[in-house]
């Protein structure tokens, strides 16, 4: 069985900066591609970024120059570094990642979810 926990959500001003973790944990032989994806009040949940496991990536529009994604893989934990936070990154987030167990069966898995909420 397979396990994602995240982290690092949170309150923050506009301009700020946030940091989002999710590790995975469980049976688990590789991890191909990780990715973020957020879901506002109202709308449908949305690609942010993602990385494959080779290290090659990419954003959604909206957050490129602001936001990076990056992977430790002795860790199975992806990171979103968020910077210059606008209100309209106000979401929950989820983190996704590809998974291959040691029998071989590839499944996508997602994380509960973290609020992140840009205010004054």
């Amino acid at each position: 069985q397979v396990q994602l926990v995240e982290s690092g959500g949170g309150l923050v001003q506009p301009g700020g900066s946030l940091r989002l973790s999710c590790a995975a944990s469980g049976s688990i032989l590789s991890i191909n591609r990780m990715a973020w994806y957020r879901q506002a009040p109202g709308k449908e949940r949305e690609l942010v970024a993602d990385i494959t496991s080779g290290g090659s990536t990419k954003y959604a529009d909206s957050v490129k120059g602001r936001f990076t994604i990056s992977r430790d893989n002795a860790k199975n934990t992806v990171y979103l570094q968020m910077n210059s936070l606008k209100p309209e990154d106000t979401a929950v987030y989820y983190c996704n990642e590809h998974i291959t167990t040691p029998q071989l069966v590839i499944s996508d898995y997602w994380g509960q979810g973290t609020q992140v909420t840009v205010s004054s």
